[in-house]
């Protein structure tokens, strides 16, 4: 008569199961890898617009698809019409501004000739010593500069043409995606928590940090973006200078780092506006930039991201370029976001490490005899 296989060890088959377990989550995420970029998006997208998503469920009488295709046709109208008409109004500005380049209209070699002619003596001697004195040399340092960087945005530009067809398909996969996670992302979210093996305090703790960080971070950088841009783009206007929209976006993308971000845009324009006797433009230029544009930065940022985060504004900053540097666009949230992760892990084990060592204190101190338990033996000496 045959006997049974032994039955496997628990331990062993545990573990099976977490390899296993390992193995298809690292599958699923290497299948997600050549649309993270729209799977990406379509979360943030959710959980920032989910507050207009259970408004509107409740306006609906609690009808969920209904309540989706709405949010997503608001997002369609607020969000991506005026992204699309802000981009044809900088591709139409950059085009005219090229052609103006091609034709000799717009010359940087001629704009530094200027800048140089107006310069004091002493600051020319100080460019001396730096080697900067030789105006051919460094106009050739600049064009050959400017070549390599035209000839990068030549190529990205060839890369997005080229790529339009994977860009279509990552927008609608981002938008097939944002609808059923604002359906059906409380679900979902609810059994990633209950999947988790962490102590549900520390699931809320970390799921409410997570969605805080998000939500100001999205929220934060494109309120300043957008009225720093808006702000700089005016002053252009005002003052004359040629293709204002097309400055106001750059500085609105730049404003996506903090502190240095629109002043890179608008600070060689003030000097160049003050090296070529226009003075009062110039120092109006400067003094609106640091008063209005700068004051926007100092202020609305920290209200909006560093408040909500609980994050100190040097750590948002650090955060943010490292995020930028490794993660490219996506990375102005990826990084805040490790980055609040990164405090809340750490404050969690610091704060068990505290009681973990008071009730260790606790059990190692012996136990003192209660005051009236003294008491009665004092009274029966002589």
């Amino acid at each position: 008569m045959n006997s049974l296989p032994p039955e496997s060890p628990p331990a062993l088959e545990q573990k099976a199961f977490m390899l296993l377990l390992l193995a298809v989550s690292v599958a699923f995420v290497w299948i997600l890898l050549p649309f993270y970029g729209a799977v990406f998006w379509g979360a943030v997208l959710a959980i920032v617009f989910s507050p207009l998503y259970r408004r509107l469920l409740i306006k609906t009488r609690n009808r969920p698809t209904l309540a989706a295709l709405l949010t997503l046709l608001l997002i369609l109208v607020l969000v991506f019409l005026p992204l699309s008409l802000i981009t044809a109004s900088l591709i139409q500005e950059g085009t005219a501004l090229f052609e103006r380049m091609r034709q000799g209209d717009v010359s940087f070699s001629g704009y530094v000739n200027q800048i140089y002619a107006a310069l004091p003596d002493w600051l020319t001697q100080l460019l001396g010593r730096f080697g900067l004195d030789n105006l051919s040399v460094l106009q050739q340092r600049l064009t050959a500069a400017l070549n390599e960087g035209g000839q990068k945005i030549a190529t990205q530009a060839l890369n997005i043409g080229q790529n339009t067809f994977d860009f279509v398909v990552s927008f609608f996969i981002m938008l097939y995606l944002l609808f059923f996670l604002l359906r059906d992302g409380a679900k979902l979210s609810r059994r990633m928590r209950d999947a988790i093996p962490l102590n549900s305090a520390y699931l809320r703790n970390l799921s409410g940090k997570f969605i805080t960080v998000i939500r100001a971070t999205v929220k934060g950088n494109i309120v300043v973006a957008i009225v720093q841009g808006a702000l700089g783009g005016a002053a252009f206007w005002v003052l004359g200078i040629h293709a204002p929209v097309l400055w106001a976006v750059l500085m609105a993308f730049l404003s996506l780092l903090p502190a240095v971000g629109a002043g890179l845009v608008w600070g060689p324009v003030a000097i160049y506006l003050l090296a070529t006797g226009a003075t009062l433009p110039g120092i109006g230029l400067v003094v609106y930039g640091v008063l209005v544009i700068g004051l926007v930065d100092n202020v609305l940022r920290p209200l909006l991201v560093g408040k909500d985060t609980k994050m100190p504004d040097y750590l948002v900053l650090i955060s943010t370029l490292g995020g930028m540097a490794l993660f490219g666009l996506n990375g102005f949230v990826i990084g805040p976001l490790i980055a609040a992760m990164f405090i809340a892990v750490w404050d969690i084990f610091a704060t068990e490490q505290a009681q973990a060592n008071a009730l260790a204190q606790a059990a190692a101190v012996p136990a003192q005899p209660e005051p009236a338990a003294l008491e009665a033996p004092l009274r029966r000496l002589p």
